[in-house]
């Protein structure tokens, strides 16, 4: 059937708790999307920067820096695959708008298997090229260990994780987002007294924080299943029928995969800082991981916003409300710009005190603070980059900001690491290299929306 013929069932509701984001005002309901995704996002992170916390306090340093330089090794692997729950998430919302009920359930359990597999295969592969990636880093001899130690614990749990990811994209592009920010936040609560639990009454380090995180991941995704399991409607998982339809799998990962490619070029080109980064240090990592646990908070309202856009064009675009599409991603463009210019005026005025929860060395609170700082100046162009991403990804093209993405973030930042960075070795000098490959990008992602828009939103 073709992408804008008549839609199946058109007169039936495809799930009794369906939000309709085709009809009514859009601020309202952009909101009460975005916020619920914004406030999940930081608790996932919560379980990595609980674990940084607790080590840097209650371990050692060598363990703070091991697991938060495995920030963008986890990255690596795990975001290329959560990258293919875009597609999933695109692909539901599309059938949804388009009240396509037969095709939106087929897509619900492709998501749910690929997960499953995709999860399977980050365990795998994770502990086998765990120490082989810890010494390609070059991570300091101190530190190594740990960095080894806690990777193969954490992707271990990888199917969870995944589980977790494709589980709320489900119930995203129904409209819901309170439901997996429940169910994370009961996982995070736990993920927190396990830490504290496992190394300061067990005298555990980096192997008592992996556990708890995965422990906690495991809680959330399976109090997600089983709300998945009740639910009523096209939405509904019954574990015994899950299959692999082909025609929605390629279309997943004909959305999916570029999303995940440029998930992944995201993390390429911080892995190459993070190698650059631990050259300087094991003061400098620690200062840096410390940092980016604060940081990552305001990206994560940059994020919540372009995954919100992604379900929202998806439904208006499956729906034919073509109009609605634009004024959806220029309201939610200027909605995202105040939240992000707010968030992170706050966060540069309190980032000492926030750099204390995590050390009390004053030369590791100075240097995470400078990151910082410089990071929060250039989140106003991370908004248009990611915002404008989100939209295009929307609407089914999802490998414009891929290639994007290829050519102004990772060929900016891995040409600066091997040549500005050797001339200038300081901290100062690697970290301006992030403003820069967002501004670049911002500008080329929105002359490639504007073109796309005016090409397949007609007025």
């Amino acid at each position: 059937m073709a992408e804008n013929s008549k839609p199946e069932n058109s007169n039936k509701s495809i799930g009794n708790d369906r939000k309709d984001l085709t009809r009514g005002s859009i601020l309202d309901k952009v909101l009460l999307f975005a916020i619920p995704l914004m406030l999940t996002s930081m608790l996932q992170q919560l379980f990595n920067a609980t674990d940084v916390a607790v080590v840097g306090r209650f371990a050692s340093k060598e363990a703070m820096a091991a697991v938060g330089g495995n920030a963008s090794v986890v990255s690596l692997l795990v975001n290329f695959f959560t990258g293919l729950s875009v597609g999933a998430n695109v692909v539901i919302a599309k059938n949804i708008g388009a009240r396509k009920p037969g095709q939106a359930r087929k897509a619900v359990y492709t998501s749910m298997v690929l997960a499953l597999i995709c999860g399977l295969f980050i365990a795998v592969a994770g502990n086998l090229i765990a120490g082989p990636i810890v010494r390609l880093m070059g991570v300091p001899e101190e530190v190594a260990p740990y960095s080894v130690q806690y990777l193969r614990i954490y992707f271990g749990g990888a199917p969870f994780i995944m589980l977790y990811n494709f589980e709320a994209a489900i119930l995203r592009s129904n409209g819901n987002t309170r439901t997996p920010l429940i169910c994370l936040f009961i996982g995070g609560v736990f993920n927190v007294a396990a830490n504290l639990v496992f190394v300061i009454v067990f005298k555990m380090d980096v192997d008592g924080v992996a556990i708890a995180t995965v422990m906690a991941n495991m809680i959330s995704s399976m109090l997600l299943l089983h709300k998945l399991r009740r639910e009523e409607g096209f939405i509904r998982v019954r574990v015994t029928k899950l299959w692999l339809d082909k025609p929605i799998l390629m279309q997943i990962i004909r959305i999916g995969l570029p999303a995940a490619l440029q998930s992944t070029v995201f993390s390429i080109s911080n892995l190459c800082v993070q190698s650059a980064v631990n050259s300087l240090g094991p003061d400098v990592m620690a200062a840096s991981s410390a940092a980016f646990n604060i940081e990552i908070f305001v990206f994560f309202v940059v994020n919540a916003f372009t995954q919100t856009l992604v379900t929202f064009v998806g439904q208006n675009y499956g729906a034919g409300e073509y109009k609605r599409c634009r004024d959806v991603v220029r309201k939610t463009l200027l909605v995202s710009w105040v939240f992000t210019m707010v968030v992170s005026i706050i966060t540069i005025l309190t980032v000492n005190s926030l750099m204390g929860l995590f050390t009390d060395e004053p030369a590791i609170v100075e240097i995470g603070a400078l990151r910082v700082r410089i990071l929060m100046y250039g989140e106003t162009l991370n908004v248009i980059m990611d915002n404008l991403s989100g939209a295009l990804r929307g609407l089914g093209k999802s490998m414009i900001p891929a290639v994007v993405s290829f050519i102004g973030v990772c060929g900016t930042r891995i040409t600066w690491v091997f040549t500005g960075f050797r001339i200038y070795h300081t901290f100062f000098s690697l970290m301006m290299v992030f403003p820069i490959s967002w501004g670049v990008s911002a500008l080329v992602i929105a002359i490639m929306w504007i073109r796309t828009r005016n090409k397949m939103l007609p007025v």
